[in-house]
């Protein structure tokens, strides 16, 4: 979709129909406009010792009512009160922020054609993350409606003394649109996704940057790439499996970063079939691959100095006369193999493919992106992501992670996890049945694949688990909708500037 233009001026002119948004003050019980420079000369003062409480205006965050004003010309100012409290305690790793603030204006005045922000912001990190959550809440899903979208918001006028740099503004546009187009990716239904269209989504995508290239592997070229893991996924659908490998190499850069992302377009789970209502939602297995797509295209778009490549694994898991049964053992790129316990645990299959290709270049650090486990909602609830591997790949991320405010939490890998992966026939299981630590258990299969450095040591390494945070299953929050939610993209760019 088109972003809305978005300035930030310091004595903008109110449109006729445009919202002019204003934080609300608490004060006891009463709620009232928090005054700002511009807004004392646009308003009567009667506007600020009103108490707007009476008409459902609230301090708390996320709060949004609309009112008509009178002005200081006489006339009348539509203004929208936004609650901006935010509550931090002490178990919260991350508490609502100006990027949340921001999501929740857009969302929630999306039916109106321009709004003009004056929040009394004139921190400049928190003005380019006010903005960076208004255009990421500008966002609605229309592809397959048939009803005219009510969504109109063009024109964001961030009204504020403090310049903010034209390059900060510009990778807030970048970095929005990468997730509204992962979000637009993810939200297709599988029957308009199958692993050739995300291919040739993929190769579309890059056309528009020349420095990216792109290699599409097909069944003929997984074949003679070895890659027995992601051939075993997609043995019983009808649509056959793809690897795109997308490679970033700008001039004078000196390190490399490897990028995988398990892309599964729709997940029965195969033999090991899933019950129907574990099935809705299987659209957005292919998730970590959509990240990772457009968190290098983003990169490539910034003129980030690294090396980058990314390994879209993708493949339809369906059950069939030719699908992967259990016990049946399969052999990966780097030689090892596994006895198939759960042909539904088949996100670590064609993962340990890509991430046996991506080590074979010896970068200085691969991140996978999965919506690898359930087990990872029950441990982290549906808005933060799990995050594994080694602690130089994990510190990294968690960094990255927190300059976006995109929630993560490392999980441990305790050793004696590992052992209930064994297999009397293979090098080890890809699952085991009632075992504990499900994904942690995803994380050892895929340490497995990890290559190792110069020194002999493995490489840095990090595995983000976003089976709970890749799609939204309940109301839109903050910057966040419902269905696709295009999270981790903004930490993956992060790291890469950070590199």
């Amino acid at each position: 979709m088109t972003l809305p233009k978005l300035k930030i001026v310091s004595a903008p002119k109110l449109s006729k129909d445009g919202v002019l948004v204003l934080a609300a003050a608490q004060s006891d019980e009463r709620v009232q406009l928090n005054k700002t420079d511009f807004s004392s000369t646009t308003l009567t003062q009667g506007a600020f010792e009103t108490d707007f409480s009476a008409v459902g205006a609230s301090a708390e965050s996320e709060a949004v009512t609309k009112v008509l004003i009178e002005g200081s010309d006489a006339g009348q100012v539509l203004v929208a009160i936004v609650g901006t409290t935010t509550k931090a305690n002490s178990f919260a790793s991350f508490s609502a922020g100006w990027r949340e603030i921001g999501g929740a204006i857009a969302r929630k005045l999306s039916t109106s054609e321009s709004i003009f922000v004056d929040l009394g912001l004139e921190d400049e990190d928190a003005l380019i993350e006010l903005a960076e959550g208004l255009l990421l809440g500008a966002y609605e899903p229309t592809t397959f409606k048939t009803a005219k979208s009510t969504f109109k918001l063009k024109n964001i006028t961030v009204i504020a003394k403090t310049k903010v740099s034209k390059a900060a503004l510009d990778r807030a546009m970048i970095l929005a649109l990468a997730v509204h187009e992962t979000r637009d990716l993810t939200n297709l239904p599988a029957n308009h996704l199958h692993p050739s269209d995300l291919a040739k989504a993929a190769e579309k995508a890059a056309k528009k940057l020349d420095s990216v290239e792109v290699k599409i592997y097909d069944e003929k070229a997984l074949e003679a790439g070895r890659f027995g893991g992601i051939l075993s996924v997609g043995a019983g659908a009808k649509h056959g499996p793809r690897l795109v490998h997308l490679k970033y190499r700008p001039k004078a850069a000196k390190k490399n970063l490897a990028l995988v992302g398990k892309g599964i377009t729709f997940d029965t789970g195969g033999l090991s079939l899933k019950p129907a209502g574990s099935m809705l939602g299987m659209k957005y297995d292919m998730t970590g691959s959509a990240v990772v797509l457009h968190a290098i295209l983003a990169i490539a778009e910034l003129g980030i100095k690294l090396n980058v490549d990314a390994y879209m694994c993708i493949a339809e898991n369906m059950p069939s006369g030719s699908a992967t049964r259990p016990n049946d053992v399969i052999k990966f790129r780097n030689g090892k193999t596994a006895e198939v316990i759960n042909t539904d645990a088949e996100g670590r299959l064609v993962l340990a493919d890509g991430l046996s290709l991506a080590s074979e270049s010896k970068p200085d650090l691969i991140v996978d992106v999965a919506t690898l486990t359930g087990a990872v909602t029950v441990a982290l609830g549906d808005r933060t992501a799990g995050l594994l591997g080694n602690a130089t790949g994990v510190i990294s991320v968690e960094d990255a992670a927190a300059k976006a405010s995109e929630p993560v939490w490392v999980l441990p890998m305790p050793l004696e996890l590992k052992q209930s992966l064994s297999s009397d026939i293979a090098d080890q299981a890809n699952a085991k049945f009632g075992a504990s630590g499900g994904t942690i258990l995803g994380a050892w299969f895929l340490s497995e694949f990890i290559g190792e450095s110069a020194d002999g040591s493995p490489l840095a390494w990090a595995h983000l688990d976003i089976a709970g945070v890749a799609n939204n299953e309940g109301s839109a929050f903050g910057f966040t909708p419902k269905g696709g939610t295009g999270a981790v993209i903004r930490t993956l760019v992060g790291l890469a500037e950070a590199m």
